[in-house]
């Protein structure tokens, strides 16, 4: 890519595409096509064409995608496999169709078997069962990864795909019904301390692992394999390091200033026991992520302050 380069961010509203955005402002690259969701229905097949035909992007990241923690993916299966297919299918056709030179997919750290060997080499995809509270989500991404791969094949379409590991960051979505658990948290945490809260219930027995990202590292990630890494074989983008879902919960408990009890509710699902990624391939290739845990999880809940401080002047 040169910084006049035609690039499309698919999803460029959200966590991951609102990350691209900054990342590729910040490099100089200046000619982005950056159309909501109220401008391009993704899921619109006819829309998405007729957007390809005009725009003629030359690099695409897609980063639209339904997701969610959980119980978004456990209470909405069927819009979970259904609009990311949909999505999915139509913005990679549309690519190749219309001659875009280089493309990459985002995929999931969650997609791979529950019980895959850790940490998880790119070779684990589809060598085992999936996580079922996930299920239908996973099997559309699985399903995108393929359809880079097969175009790759079969007409050499220079499409990669990319395997974040769980992500947080600015733009993140606090919504307790659908929030991952860094938001989720960060809010109930937040609420808690307002009210002084004697404790704070989570989801699951708080012994899963789990590996976390800050967004903007992520974004560096794919800018830097968009213009270093061109094969069909998946790549896994993560920090290779990981903590327990309750030592997260104590250091989230800290940067809110939450003091009370923190209780696990046992009765509620844990998912995966743990999901590290193995970053080696991408380390090879000459990149790690840069921001601390703690680091980026505090300047997450500093922009969580600025969102509701402006929501309230909004409303007051």
């Amino acid at each position: 890519m040169d910084t006049g380069s035609r690039i499309f961010v698919a999803g460029c509203k959200g966590l991951v595409g609102s990350a691209l955005v900054r990342r590729l402002q910040a490099e100089g690259y200046w000619n982005l096509l950056l159309p909501g969701r109220e401008e391009l229905d993704l899921r619109v097949d006819s829309d998405v064409d007729a957007f390809f035909a005009a725009k003629r992007p030359e690099y695409v990241f897609l980063a639209a995608a339904r997701v969610g923690g959980i119980l978004a993916n456990s209470t909405y299966p069927a819009e979970f496999i259904l609009d990311n297919l949909e999505i999915q299918n139509n913005v990679i056709h549309s690519a190749w169709k219309h001659g875009t030179r280089k493309f990459l997919f985002l995929g999931s750290s969650c997609i791979y078997p529950k019980f895959a060997p850790q940490p998880i080499r790119e070779e684990y995809l589809l060598t085992g069962e999936l996580e079922p509270t996930n299920e239908a989500y996973a099997i559309a991404k699985i399903a995108g990864i393929k359809m880079c791969q097969a175009y790759r094949k079969q007409y050499g379409f220079r499409a990669i795909s990319v395997m974040p590991t769980n992500l947080y960051g600015i733009g993140d979505n606090f919504d307790l019904q659908n929030a991952h658990v860094v938001p989720a948290l960060l809010r109930k945490f937040h609420e808690a301390a307002a009210e002084s809260a004697h404790e704070v219930t989570i989801w699951g027995t708080g012994t899963p692992r789990r590996e976390f990202m800050h967004v903007d590292d992520l974004a560096d990630a794919a800018v830097f394999l968009m213009a270093n890494y061109d094969s069909g074989e998946i790549i896994n983008v993560g920090t290779g390091e990981d903590l327990t879902i309750r030592e997260l919960a104590e250091m989230i408990a800290r940067v809110t200033g939450y003091r009370g009890r923190l209780v696990f509710d046992s009765s509620k699902p844990d998912g995966t026991p743990r999901k590290l990624l193995d970053v080696s391939r991408l380390h090879e290739l000459g990149w790690k992520a840069r921001i601390p845990l703690r680091e980026g999880i505090a300047r997450t809940y500093e922009w969580y302050l600025g969102e509701q401080e402006q929501s309230s002047i909004a409303t007051g």
